[in-house]
């Protein structure tokens, strides 16, 4: 058999190697990628819940209509048992009011470029590889990299198991939480968190849907026990996928097997037991640890790590494949700009590093954040003050709960305020759930508003768009970075030229309107989201006038997309 040469090899057939081949030879058509996979697909794979941002991904890759035909449930929000009483809520990611049935499959538009799926990892890994394959990428499943050789930082090459030579320009990590790359070149990896759990699941056969919306429409489920809380996906008409989390300490103490602990959890959990009372399970459940950790170095001089191989976030926000799926976009738009050698490639691949390490930490950050807000882990809410120190900031564990709560997480994608599917508005709502009470707005104390860039450092961001990279100019003070793009752009021109609140709301509609010609009242709503962000963060400054109007920015106990949940039966729970 022939050694194969090819410009980009990829470890990892999973949704990382196959979104960063297919936008590859969608940009550039003449560049050779080869994909090795070690197992055949179809194969099972944990990890079926998503976030709104892969939507889009999907469509980029040309991908979405084969996706939507497998049908799989529309994921219009969650269902949580969480916090510090038993009282069912639910985070949906859009007002129900604006959900309405469609067609499937549909087209990525409207309301369902705002929502998610919840798909079976086995239909839908396989859709993205042949689709990859498709477009030209040489994909050789059953296929194991047995080594990768190294020269110095560099990788000079792969081994295969049957004995061939892999030789490419640019080499890339996409083997998941194995790191088979990332281990071969030394790099050590970090675990910035105290969690340390480990997942228990198995799918099941004909349980009943928890809700159900036009048919294809539903809610996944999130049930917090004393130990740990469960999982409930719907994959399909049939099938769901059911899993437990729990600390690794508290498994190695309680004394039964994994299937014994899975059985009793869920017979724990009444909404969930009422749900597989006639479902049938597959045989044998399966297990993996389940604990955050980020790589400390995720490019080399001819690698790059993409997916599970560079980080991992907590479960608890569904956020896996959407960091798979973003850092195989932004790794192939990286190598295309090396490729064309117009850009700085110190420039590219540093913030490559900087956006993955510092999204990958602000979702392991808020899963933190989570377990300290529900009652039966207290315990961590010291560990709140820590989270906040590496951000600069040195705060009681109060104010740093609070702090969390309200922002300090922020800028999961460049020119936007929210993190796993949550606006700011979503995220005091969620922190309203946690506290019982509805943190402050800034922007209500002020009415007078000033532009403050002293001290700030001009810089330039990386923005992803249409296979290319342009530079974006932003601001750096500190820890913290200002970027002039979308609603932070237009805020600082509006904010340039009147300051006090009655004339900005005044002025901001109509620039908004340049923007976007169909911006309305709720793109006014997350223009002042990001100016909150924005007071927050010190980039404008706010006085108060007696004289002049003031605004009233509120966190409702029952709102549209966060509110106590109406369509289930409430059960009582035990936390022993």
């Amino acid at each position: 058999m022939a050694d194969i040469v090819t410009d980009v090899a990829i470890i990892g057939g999973g949704p990382g190697g196959s979104t960063l081949g297919a936008l590859l030879k969608k940009y550039a058509p003449e560049m050779s990628v080869t994909i090795f996979e070690r197992e055949k697909f179809p194969r099972e794979h944990v990890g079926e819940s998503q976030l709104p941002p892969i939507g889009a991904i999907l469509d980029e890759m040309g991908c979405w209509e084969q996706v939507e035909a497998a049908n799989f449930p529309i994921k219009i929000g969650a269902t949580y048992r969480w916090g510090n009483n038993d009282k069912l809520w639910d985070f949906n990611f859009i007002p129900p009011e604006d959900y309405v049935g469609m067609d499937r499959p549909g087209k990525f538009e409207g309301a369902r470029a705002r929502l998610a799926l919840q798909v079976e990892r086995s239909v839908y890994d396989e859709i993205l590889l042949n689709h990859a394959s498709n477009l030209g990428c040489d994909v050789h499943q059953e296929t194991r990299v047995s080594k990768v050789k190294r020269d110095g930082d560099s990788v000079a090459g792969f081994e295969l198991g049957d004995g061939r030579t892999v030789m490419a320009k640019t080499y890339i990590d996409a083997s998941g939480h194995v790191g088979l790359l990332r281990r071969a070149m030394g790099v050590e990896i970090d675990s910035p968190t105290k969690l340390q759990n480990i997942a228990i699941w198995n799918y099941w056969e004909n349980a009943e849907w928890a809700v159900r919306f036009y048919d294809t429409g539903t809610r996944v489920l999130v049930m917090s026990l004393g130990f740990g809380w469960i999982w409930f996906i719907p994959l399909g008409p049939t099938r769901t996928s059911i899993g437990l989390v729990c600390p690794a300490e508290y498994f190695k103490n309680c004394g039964k097997t994994t299937s014994e602990l899975y059985e009793w959890a869920l017979s724990q959990e009444p909404q969930i037991s009422r749900l597989i009372k006639k479902a049938t399970p597959h045989e044998g459940v399966q297990t993996t640890k389940d604990w955050s950790f980020m790589a400390d170095r995720l490019v080399g001089p001819n690698w790059f790590l993409v997916g599970e191989s560079a980080g991992f976030a907590d479960p608890i926000l569904a956020a896996g494949l959407t960091l798979t799926h973003t850092s195989a976009r932004e790794a192939a738009y990286s190598i295309l700009e090396l490729e064309r050698g117009e850009l700085d490639a110190s420039w590219i691949k540093g913030h490559y590093e900087e956006i993955q390490k510092k999204r990958i930490a602000q979702h392991i950050r808020f899963a933190d954040y989570w377990y300290s807000a529900n009652g039966v882990f207290t315990d961590l809410k010291e560990y709140t003050t820590e989270i906040a120190r590496d951000a600069g900031l040195d705060l009681d564990p109060d104010k740093a709960f609070q702090w969390l709560g309200t922002g300090g997480f922020t800028n999961d994608e460049l020119g936007q305020v929210g993190i796993g599917g949550l606006t700011l508005a979503g995220a005091l709502g969620v922190s309203r759930r946690f506290h019982g009470v509805a943190p402050e707005w800034n922007l209500n104390r002020y009415n007078v508003f000033k532009v403050d860039l002293r001290g700030a450092e001009p810089v330039f961001l990386p923005f992803y768009h249409d296979g290319k990279i342009t530079k974006c100019k932003a601001y750096r003070r500190g820890t913290k970075t200002l970027p002039v793009v979308d609603f932070f752009a237009i805020l600082l021109d509006v904010i340039g030229q009147v300051s006090d609140i009655r004339s900005i709301l005044s002025v901001l509609p109509k620039k908004l309107k340049e923007f976007d010609p169909e911006a309305g009242q709720h793109t006014v709503k997350k223009a002042l989201q990001t100016m909150e962000v924005m007071l927050n963060d010190g980039w404008i400054t706010g006085k108060l006038d007696p004289t002049k109007h003031r605004i009233k920015m509120e966190t409702p106990e029952e709102g549209d997309i966060i509110h106590s949940n109406t369509d289930l039966v409430e059960f009582s729970v035990s936390h022993e």
